[in-house]
């Protein structure tokens, strides 16, 4: 799936979320959320590495959660890119694929 279909579409879900739950989806906001979640996807990394409580969830269970995670923590970072019109594609060739070496 293209990258900015994506964002597009994850922007639907965040619209939708925020409505069924009377949220205002501030800047504000969608950069405390993307907080909330990498703080989440700490937790379950801990969880699943063996550093911190398992609460009884299987090894299975707990590589879910950390996959589950990670994905909300790209959502996230996909919503603010939408929201202040960033390119991810451009800008993660400007920032970081300029380093790649050659073949």
């Amino acid at each position: 799936m293209e990258l900015q279909r994506l964002q597009r579409d994850v922007e639907l879900v965040s619209q939708g979320y925020a409505a069924r739950n009377e949220i205002e989806r501030t800047d504000d906001w969608l950069l405390l959320k993307l907080h909330e979640e990498v703080g989440e996807l700490t937790q379950a990394y801990l969880a699943r590495a063996g550093q911190a409580r398992d609460k009884g969830r299987s090894s299975e269970e707990l590589e879910a959660d950390f996959r589950a995670e990670m994905a909300d923590v790209f959502a996230q970072v996909l919503l603010l890119a939408e929201r202040f019109e960033v390119d991810l594609w451009d800008e993660v060739g400007r920032k970081w694929l300029v380093w790649k070496p050659a073949r």
